[in-house]
C-alpha cells in the first residue's frame, strides 16, 4: 500500500473525501465468458488482469485492448503483478500450484506447489515474498519469486481469505470460518494475534488504509468492521451490500472500496483517521459485482461483473447468460 508522503497532502485527501463527485459507469469492457475471482492492477504496464477459471485475462485500460487469454489456468483465484511489472503469479485453486509467468506474454517460467486450494496472495515488502493464502489447508505458502521456489509456509488454522501487508513486517489474514483476523509476524513467521470480528459473518475482503493504520474487513452479511491495526479494537461497523468479496483502498484519496455482489452495489468508505471513518456512498453497479480494483494513478474503479439466470433448481446457483461477462470502468 502507498502512504501518501506529505502530511499536508494526507489532510487535503481527507479533508475532501466526502466532498468528492459520486462514481458513475462508464464504460463496460467485454470478456470472455467463464466464472472469475480477483482483479489486479498493473500499474507498470497499465493493465488489469482478471482471474478467470481456465484463464488470465488481460485488458489494456489506456486502449481497451482485451487479451482473453494470456494464460491457461486451474480455477485462477489471483493474478498478482510483481514489482517491476514484467512477471505476474497466478494461484490455481485446481491443481494448487502457483504460476511465475511473462506479464506481456503469459510464458511460464515456473509452477510451484502450494498448499491446498490456494486463494489471494500478496507481496510483503519488507521480505520481498510472496505469501500465497490457502483455503483449505489453512496455511500460507511463502514464495521467493526471483528464486521461482517455495521457502516455507507459516500455519494459520481457518480458511484464508484475503490478507494485506503493513509494510513493517506484520501481515493480516481474514479467517473466514471463524470471523477473525490472524496477525502474522514475518520476522519469526508465526501468528501473534487473533482479532475476533463479533458478528461479521465469512470475512472475505481486507483493505490496509496506511494513512490511518486502519484495517477494513468486508462480511457477508452486509457489514464492514474497521479494525485498529495497533491492537484490534474494532472501531466501527458500517453498513454495506451483502455478499462482498473483496476491499480495496485509494491511498491518495483515502478512501476505501467494498463491492456487493448481493445487491450490485459499491460501498464508498471515507478514511479520516484511526477511529474516524464513514461510509460516504453507496453506487449501484451490478448483481454478481463482488471484486475489483483501482487504478491508484486516475482513482478508477473496475469490477468484473456478468448477467445471471435464476438456478436450474430451487436452492442452486444462478447461472451465467453466456456473452454477458464484462469489466464495469466506474470514474467520477
Amino acid at each position: 500500500m502507498l502512504i501518501v508522503p506529505f502530511l499536508a497532502a494526507a489532510s487535503l485527501a481527507m479533508a475532501g473525501a466526502d466532498a468528492a463527485p459520486s462514481l458513475k459507469i462508464t464504460q463496460r469492457i467485454a470478456g470472455p465468458d467463464g466464472s472469475w475471482d480477483y482483479a489486479a492492477f498493473d500499474q507498470v504496464h497499465r493493465r488489469l488482469y482478471v482471474a478467470h477459471g481456465a484463464a488470465i485475462t488481460a485488458i489494456d485500460v489506456d486502449s481497451g485492448k482485451v487479451t482473453p487469454s494470456l494464460l491457461p489456468a486451474q480455477r485462477a483465484h489471483i493474478a498478482l503483478p510483481l514489482p517491476g511489472g514484467d512477471e505476474i503469479l497466478v494461484t490455481n485453486g485446481g491443481s494448487n500450484t502457483a504460476v511465475l509467468a511473462n506479464a506481456m506474454t503469459g510464458a511460464v517460467r515456473a509452477t510451484i506447489a502450494t498448499g491446498s486450494k490456494p486463494d489471494a496472495a500478496l507481496i510483503e515488502p519488507t521480505t520481498g515474498l510472496a505469501l500465497v493464502m490457502n483455503g483449505d489447508s489453512g496455511d500460507i505458502t511463502l514464495i521467493d519469486t526471483k528464486a521461482a521456489r517455495a521457502v516455507g509456509s507459516i500455519p494459520v488454522g481457518g480458511a484464508l481469505e484475503f490478507g494485506a501487508a503493513d509494510g513493517q513486517g506484520r501481515v493480516f489474514v481474514n479467517i473466514e470460518d471463524k470471523s477473525e483476523i490472524a496477525v502474522i509476524d514475518m520476522a519469526s513467521r508465526k501468528v501473534t494475534a487473533r482479532w475476533t470480528l463479533a458478528g461479521c459473518e465469512e470475512p472475505s475482503g481486507l483493505a490496509y488504509a496506511a494513512s490511518a493504520k486502519l484495517l477494513i474487513s468486508a462480511c457477508a452479511n452486509g457489514m464492514a468492521k474497521a479494525v485498529s491495526a495497533a491492537d484490534g479494537a474494532v472501531v466501527a461497523t458500517l453498513k454495506i451490500g451483502p455478499k462482498p468479496d473483496a476491499a480495496f483502498f485509494d491511498a491518495a484519496r483515502n478512501l476505501a472500496y467494498i463491492p456487493s455482489g448481493g445487491d450490485g452495489t459499491l460501498a464508498v468508505i471515507a478514511v479520516r483517521g484511526p477511529r474516524d471513518v464513514a461510509v460516504v456512498d453507496t453506487v449501484k453497479t451490478q448483481a454478481g459485482s463482488r471484486t475489483g480494483t483501482l487504478d491508484p494513478k486516475t482513482g478508477r474503479i473496475y469490477l468484473p461483473s456478468a448477467r445471471f439466470d435464476p438456478p436450474a433448481k430451487p436452492g442452486g446457483r444462478p447461472t451465467v447468460q453466456p456473452g454477458s461477462f464484462a469489466v464495469l470502468v466506474l470514474d467520477r
